[in-house]
């Protein structure tokens, strides 16, 4: 297997890992990321095989298991008790019970509300050039996630404030500056939320929390713990990975000229499939060994840990025509920007309604919109966004 060295924070990287990607492709399905000193999924079919492969998951092994040094007990709280870190049967009970409560009627009764908010936002841009990410692209998500929960909107730049802290515990750099920030974030989001559902057990309303609480399945219903667990996870994936999938989307179509008149001549759902097959906002999602196991011509053990490359997964030549062509018109083939297998991302159907009604909004009202300068990427890999996004309307 061949090693590669490629620091996940060199600059260069930061703007462009797609290089890295293709050049890592090129030595076969798997390799050895010495960075991370782990084995790496590149090609499309490793990916997608090792994401519904049994053998390997999210949740570390009893034996491997540690209590965590204890500056970082809050986020951790919420960690141990995340549907994203479990495996069955804990996870297959929460899952079941987020599902009776995350239900398509519930996200399909959202669209009006979704494109009042986009025109309500477009109704505030400025004449002068803007960054359309804290304009628009943060918006949308982050209000759409409060309305479905059931949290008032005038929180949405705390919620955000926390995210972001808990969230950048999975970014490549994190220092001990960066595991306070999130274990206070962590601690005030869980004090916030533990009062919150108090208040909506009694006072229940027509959101995504009090059918959380009511949620039941075979006479069992989410603990405390569980429940301030899986609000976060909503609350954080819900518009985190949004906003980098919009503004990515965004700047896609207006740097690679892909804005005509003719951009909604497909169907806009390939147009929101070519959005997330090109530039997604997760590339990375790790997984462990559950036994000794050789797959791809490599052997691991159990609990070794395997890196699958999600975006790199999704410009594989072989399933995308020159895949790093950004093409809307391009047939809609599955990508694994949302995961597979248990861990499928629950919120993906939200996910997909807001980008269809925020593109279309968007470029209905704004016809002439375009770049003013070249896009940068944050440094937060192994998520991907940009840190501005200059237009002028």
């Amino acid at each position: 297997m061949k090693t590669l060295t490629q620091s996940p924070t060199d600059p260069s990287f930061v703007q462009n890992p797609y290089s890295f990607y293709a050049e890592a492709r090129q030595y076969g399905d798997l390799f050895f990321w010495h960075d991370y000193g782990m084995v790496a999924a590149v090609s499309n079919r490793a990916v997608l095989s090792l994401l519904r492969d049994r053998r390997f998951g999210r949740e570390v092994p009893p034996e491997m298991a540690s209590p965590g040094p204890s500056h970082l007990a809050p986020w951790l709280s919420v960690e141990i008790n995340s549907m994203l870190e479990l495996e069955p049967p804990r996870h297959t009970r929460l899952r079941a019970l987020v599902l009776r409560a995350f239900t398509s009627r519930a996200i399909s009764a959202m669209s009006t509300g979704i494109e009042e908010l986009c025109n309500s936002l477009i109704d505030e841009f400025p004449k002068e050039p803007f960054d359309l990410l804290p304009a628009y692209c943060n918006q949308v998500p982050v209000i759409t996630i409060c309305r479905l929960l059931g949290v008032p909107e005038d929180i949405a730049p705390q919620l955000l404030a926390w995210s972001h802290d808990m969230v950048a515990m999975y970014q490549a750099g994190r220092t001990r500056q960066t595991e306070d920030a999130a274990a206070q974030s962590s601690s005030e989001f869980s004090a916030f939320l533990n009062e919150y559902i108090e208040h909506r057990r009694n006072d229940p309303k027509d959101d995504l929390i009090t059918r959380l609480i009511q949620a039941e399945e075979d006479g069992e219903k989410l603990n405390r713990d569980e429940l301030i667990a899986t609000c976060i996870l909503l609350l954080n994936a819900g518009h985190e990975a949004t906003v980098h999938t919009l503004g990515n989307g965004l700047n896609a179509v207006l740097t690679d000229g892909a804005f005509s008149q003719d951009l909604f001549s497909s169907p806009l759902d390939q147009l929101v499939e070519e959005v997330l097959r090109y530039d997604p906002p997760l590339h990375m999602f790790t997984r462990y060994a559950y036994e000794d196991v050789e797959v791809f011509g490599n052997t691991f053990s159990r609990g070794e840990q395997i890196a699958l490359l999600l975006a790199a997964a999704n410009r594989d030549p072989e399933v995308w025509p020159q895949p790093d062509l950004f093409d809307p018109s391009r047939k809609a083939i599955a990508n694994v920007s949302f995961g597979g297998g248990l861990h499928f991302c629950v919120g993906a159907p939200l996910a997909r309604l807001e980008m269809r009604i925020a593109l279309r909004v968007l470029f209905d009202r704004c016809p002439n919109l375009h770049l003013i300068e070249k896009a940068r990427y944050a440094d937060t890999y192994h998520f991907h966004g940009l840190s501005n996004l200059m237009v002028q309307a």
